[in-house]
């Protein structure tokens, strides 16, 4: 069994890996993947890679030691495999190719998941890029079902397979569905049954049961956690911890454990991003957390009339976050 940690843009940083990976634990995420570079008609250089992925300087690993791949999203499959040839030179622990994002911006430059009514075109990519890719690196791809219906996902399967693509994550909605419930999980099930890689399953997993239910209806073993480990960071915990015989425990009460992951993430996110844009990040997620913990509820309603750190500072020490300059 693997839990796998997605790539989600705007959401799922070096700052919020680094966060994630250290509270579920070290092992508890098989690897994790980076948010995607874009790929157009130019050579990105190896900077960019770093910045979207700083875990490329420590080994390609976060500070908990989980492998980050790297997410390349285009159409151009030369474009696409030049990148890939140049990226490898910083031995990421994986590249994986972005079918997946349904973001309209990202579709009508005629990428993510739009490429889905395209086939052939995926083949073509997933074949131009695999010589770039040496055997020692990993090379995965993620889709989604399809573009306003499920009627090409085994199609989009067979030509990635075909094309040398060692494995498959499938989210189990298609671009029209966005990120809305329901999950099709029982279409995961109809494309695995029709390649011989191994596939994950993944979509609107946020507890352990969704979990359980992904697993039985999609028939895989292994699952890649978006937003539900977002808005519980110690999700992959209590999966492992039910996938071993014991319980999964109630979220609200491991609060005390995530008060010092709330003040590393705050740290991280100021040393990333400008103070103007630190206060959104926080608010952000905990609109997530707020789905399983009523104690971020509570410093959520503190929090979201505030615009400056300074301001939430204070408000974050009141409810327990254990900030540096305290702790100093």
């Amino acid at each position: 069994m693997r839990l796998l940690l997605a790539p989600m843009e705007g959401l799922l940083d070096d700052a919020m890996r680094d966060v994630l990976t250290r509270a579920a634990g070290g092992e508890a995420y098989d690897h994790a993947v980076a948010e995607f570079a874009r790929v157009t008609s130019t050579l990105l250089p190896h900077r960019f890679y770093t910045r979207i992925s700083p875990e490329l300087l420590h080994r390609g690993r976060t500070a908990a030691g989980t492998p980050v791949r790297i997410q390349l999203l285009g159409s151009d499959p030369e474009c696409m495999a030049e990148n890939a040839a140049h990226l490898t030179r910083l031995t990421p622990p994986g590249i994986d190719l972005n079918f997946g994002c349904p973001a309209p911006t990202v579709n009508r430059h005629r990428g993510g998941a739009i490429l889905l009514d395209e086939p052939e075109l995926l083949h073509r990519i997933a074949l131009a890029v695999r010589p770039a890719v040496p055997a020692t690196i990993p090379f995965t791809a993620k889709m989604r079902l399809g573009v306003n219906d499920h009627g090409r996902a085994v199609e989009c399967a067979q030509a990635l397979a075909g094309g040398g693509v060692e494995e498959l994550v499938v989210h189990a909605r298609s671009k029209l569905d966005a990120y809305r419930p329901p999950a099709y999980w029982e279409e995961i099930a109809k494309v695995a049954a029709a390649v011989d890689i191994p596939v994950v399953a993944n979509g609107e997993v946020w507890n352990v049961s969704d979990w359980q239910r992904c697993r039985a209806e999609s028939g895989q073993r292994d699952v890649m956690l978006g937003r539900g480990a977002v808005a519980d960071p110690l999700l992959a915990q209590r999966i492992r911890r039910v996938a071993a015989g014991g319980q999964a425990g109630a979220p609200e009460d491991d609060w005390p454990e995530l008060l010092p992951a709330i003040a590393h993430f705050w740290e991280r996110v100021g040393a990333k991003l400008e103070a103007r844009h630190v206060p959104g990040r926080l608010k952000q997620w905990l609109k997530l957390l707020e789905r399983n913990y009523p104690q971020a509820a509570r410093l959520a309603l503190e929090v979201r009339p505030l615009r400056n750190t300074l301001e939430i500072e204070p408000v974050l020490r009141r409810h327990g976050v254990p900030l540096i300059a305290e702790a100093a």
